[in-house]
């Protein structure tokens, strides 16, 4: 007796058994991808940052020692202060609501309504560049901390140019632009050069041209011939407004820079992706070694990573300078380059999402002016916010804990980020 044989068509399952797209997308959703990751890792900070500005008041404190008696009290106090804190942190860096309104009614400018989100995006631009620089150097496997340094010898050649040469208008822009990226490829040039011929670690090379750099400026600036005229104080000549970035004037400080850094990103986008460079440079920071095997130099690809690394920190000190400042002081780069470490870290390391950090940092900035100002309440926490959201990004383990999201997928830039 032969057995008999099943040729049943499988069944499909009944639409009960099916998933909906709302649970789908729902799921998908909560997935910890980076996104999502850098999202609750913004809010956590957000939260965090509330707890520390209920904390740093008296008067609210002063409302928790009866808490359990009358909770309403401390409650809508804290309430109020945090609602009122972030509302003017919204408003300092993209607009007051009211300001417009009265753009609107005739009794107020554009000009004064687009200043806040103009403030946003002065203090973006040169974070941009610099934040460029770091992420394309850790795609590479490389860590550069020499951004800022890299960003000081812009400022300084870029400004030495534009109150030097005395060029026509736009000429001189032009030129000293390009001294800025020059003068930040030479600073990143010499790390990736004894990376590849003595194996100098790139951290403590660069660590140590960001000291050589920021003495230089101090010395420089006061010598004859570079010191403004008739002063006393560490300042140098003013820039050539033929050499400055244009910009709308008054109380809009917004210039062509956000502009060029726009341009600037989507040109790094396409070397990572579509050029031979970037594929070499993507070889080289998942794997020198199996790099080295399939013929790329990997020596002369640290050289030239870096050279391009410190020229877009170099841009970003140019930017800085001849949109900004418009002299040298020591202090003229602040800490741009720090900041950009910051920002590519919260990027992921990629073109754009390095271009939007930098947006963020800056409305940060911009909104925490208006802080300061309007709340009372210290800079400071802006700093602590940015460094709230660049741990809690660094730690995705721990907001996955907190959320309960599902595994991360592994993705490239997690890859190359941990590899810098």
């Amino acid at each position: 007796m032969t057995a008999e044989t099943n040729t049943e068509a499988p069944k499909k399952p009944a639409p009960a058994d099916q998933e909906s797209f709302l649970s789908v997308f729902t799921r998908n959703l909560w997935a910890s991808n980076n996104v999502l990751i850098t999202t609750l890792s913004i809010v956590l900070a957000v939260i965090i940052g509330a707890v520390l500005i209920v904390v740093s008041d008296a008067d609210v404190l002063a409302k928790f020692v009866y808490f359990t008696a009358r909770p309403s009290d401390a409650l809508n106090a804290s309430w109020t202060l945090i609602s009122e804190a972030y509302a003017d942190l919204l408003k300092g860096a993209f607009g007051d609501p009211a300001v417009f309104q009265a753009w609107f009614d005739g009794t107020a400018t554009w000009q004064e309504a687009f200043a806040p989100l103009s403030e946003t995006l002065t203090y973006a631009a040169p974070l941009v560049f610099t934040g460029l620089s770091v992420a394309l150097a850790f795609r590479g496997g490389l860590f550069n901390i020499g951004a800022q340094g890299q960003a000081v010898l812009g400022c300084v050649v870029a400004g030495a140019a534009g109150f030097t040469f005395g060029l026509p208008i736009v000429l001189n822009l032009v030129v000293a632009l390009l001294a800025g990226v020059i003068g930040g490829a030479l600073w990143g040039f010499i790390p990736g050069l004894l990376k590849a011929r003595t194996g100098a670690h790139e951290v403590i090379t660069t660590i140590m041209l960001n000291y050589t750099a920021a003495l230089f400026l101090s010395w420089l600036v006061i010598q004859k011939g570079v010191q403004a005229p008739g002063r006393t104080d560490a300042i140098s000549k003013s820039v050539a407004e033929s050499a400055q970035l244009p910009s709308p004037g008054g109380i809009l400080r917004v210039h062509l820079g956000i502009l060029i850094a726009v341009l600037v990103t989507a040109g790094v986008a396409w070397l990572l992706k579509r050029s031979a460079f970037g594929f070499e440079i993507r070889a080289v920071g998942a794997n020198p070694h199996a790099a080295q095997t399939a013929g790329i130099s990997v020596g002369r690809t640290y050289v030239l990573l870096m050279a391009v690394a410190g020229g877009l920190a170099g841009l970003g000190g140019a930017t800085q300078v001849l949109g900004t400042a418009y002299a040298l002081t020591p202090a003229v780069a602040g800490n741009i380059g720090f900041d950009g470490l910051l920002v590519a870290l919260l990027g992921r390391n990629r073109p754009w999402g390095t271009f939007f950090a930098a947006l963020l940092f800056g409305a940060l900035r911009a909104g925490g002016n208006r802080i300061q100002s309007y709340a009372g309440i210290s800079l400071e926490l802006v700093t602590v916010l940015q460094a709230l959201i660049v741990i809690f990004i660094a730690a995705p383990a721990l907001v996955k804990a907190i959320f309960r999201l599902r595994a991360a997928r592994v993705t490239g830039a997690g890859t190359s980020l941990a590899k810098g």
